[in-house]
């Protein structure tokens, strides 16, 4: 078999997979259907767009799980993750990235890769038996032409579910007499995050103006399924009227230098690109018509003279059910020259949905030059999101990477031979240990 690995889609999945298989001696055609075709909520024409939130999440590796993925794949060489902290903005304890440098960064990488071409072209048809080894990494958004048949071949088993996407305002539009920097339990730099109080009556005024809002129209006859981790802030109200005070808008952990009353809730905004002329609004992914949202949002404190550099929106994500279809090495189990990395898989997130492209590209690297690929252990954060893909069952979500989802720790066997349970802190610091020391094993045994 030729040395040559087809990849279709350069989101982050896509774009990590090539490069994984590029480093490792193989030929790889990354197949992007822009600057062609665009789908409903890319805008760029780069590869490793982030079209959502331009945050990583929590970097912290030793009591984090998603920062424990981020460490574990800087030491498998990821490009995502190098790129990344080459383009990192001030988040606090997070990772966030100016969005179109870390993008044009992975651009600029893969095309001057000697191992990789990336070809414009839209992917339509289905790979068939005879191609070579394929990735199939198109993600949430795969095109509709695509999508049909992908549901041919698989026999119409996959789910989906919505997500929404968090609007953004320019900076110099906040109003700092009422705004203030800091960065909650004054974490990491007091310029992470801009900060717009509300006493009670604000506050309830805001959800209710939610509440009546109008909304964006579905366009399928499909119930909408969110993913917990990034609902609407319109479904969130639709929870409770106090939900908010418990998520985005939590006020704990602040002080407002502007006045000695406490505020009874919080909107945070985040930096969005490495001029810090751009916040996005913390949580507040939303599919409230573009209208409504400058309307409502300019109720909030400190944003009644904003100007909207993106509203919100809300687009279908499509995945497949992972572990009925695809084999240990995320082969579809009928027909094995076909792999599937990143979202589309059913991981959720940005660097879960990296992780599992640069998984991919090990073990389609590994396969192409007759060796059977080692899978990472299900203690690390790599074995763990990859265990997901395999063994769940019963209803079949997206997910984001958790401790929930690691073989539990529940003690460890003292010096003297007593059991001294683990709780709290020490056992997130002794999952991220433990992983940490089967990741580096693992690692020798792919010869990285």
């Amino acid at each position: 078999m030729d040395k040559i690995l087809h990849i279709i889609g350069a989101g982050l999945a896509g774009s990590e997979a090539a490069w994984q298989a590029a480093e490792r001696g193989i030929k790889v055609k990354l197949f992007e259907m822009k600057p062609h075709k665009f789908s409903p909520a890319h805008k760029s024409t780069n590869c490793g767009e982030l079209v959502c939130s331009n945050s990583l999440r929590s970097d912290d590796y030793e009591h984090n799980a998603v920062g424990l993925m981020h460490e574990e794949m800087r030491r498998f060489g990821s490009l995502v993750m190098r790129c990344a902290d080459n383009c990192k903005v001030p988040a606090g304890g997070a990772l966030a990235v100016d969005r179109n440098g870390f993008s044009a960064e992975i651009t600029a990488a893969l095309h001057a890769h000697p191992n990789i071409e990336i070809v414009s072209k839209e992917i339509t048809d289905f790979p068939d038996g005879d191609a070579p080894l394929t990735i199939i990494a198109t993600g949430p958004l795969t095109s509709s032409d695509f999508i049909v048949a992908i549901l041919q071949k698989i026999n119409h088993q996959s789910l989906s579910f919505y997500d929404a996407i968090a609007p953004v305002v320019y900076k110099e539009s906040i109003d700092f007499d009422k705004a203030w920097y800091q960065s909650r339990y004054d974490k990491g730099d007091k310029y992470d995050y801009i900060n717009c109080p509300m006493n009670k009556d604000e506050y309830y005024q805001f959800v209710e103006a939610i509440t009546i809002a109008e909304k964006m129209p579905f366009h399928d006859f499909e119930k909408p399924r969110y993913f917990d981790g990034c609902l609407p802030i319109e479904v969130m109200v639709e929870r409770g009227r106090d939900t908010l005070l418990f998520g985005p808008m939590k006020p704990v952990g602040l002080t407002n230098p502007h006045s000695t009353e406490k505020p009874y809730a919080v909107v945070q905004l985040r930096q969005d690109n490495k001029e810090d002329t751009l916040r996005n609004i913390v949580g507040f992914q939303t599919k409230l018509k573009y209208g409504e949202q400058e309307r409502i949002f300019k109720m909030i404190p400190g944003l009644e003279k904003a100007e909207f550099a993106r509203f919100g929106g809300i687009h279908k994500n499509t995945f497949i059910q992972s572990p009925v279809l695809l084999d240990e090495f995320l082969r579809l189990k009928s027909q094995p020259n076909v792999m599937f990395a990143g979202q589309i898989s059913g991981c959720e997130g940005y660097v879960e949905s990296a992780n599992v492209g640069m998984v991919a590209g090990y073990y389609a690297a590994a396969l192409l030059c007759g060796k059977i690929p080692v899978v990472p252990p299900k203690t690390t954060a790599t074995g763990a999101m990859q265990a997901h893909l395999q063994d769940a069952t019963g209803d079949y979500q997206p997910m984001n990477i958790n401790f929930g989802i690691f073989p539990t720790i529940h003690g460890e066997i003292t010096a003297n031979g007593k059991f001294h349970k683990i709780k709290g802190a020490d056992r997130k610091e002794a999952y991220c240990r433990r992983a940490l020391e089967d990741f580096a094993k693992w690692k020798e045994l792919v010869n990285v």
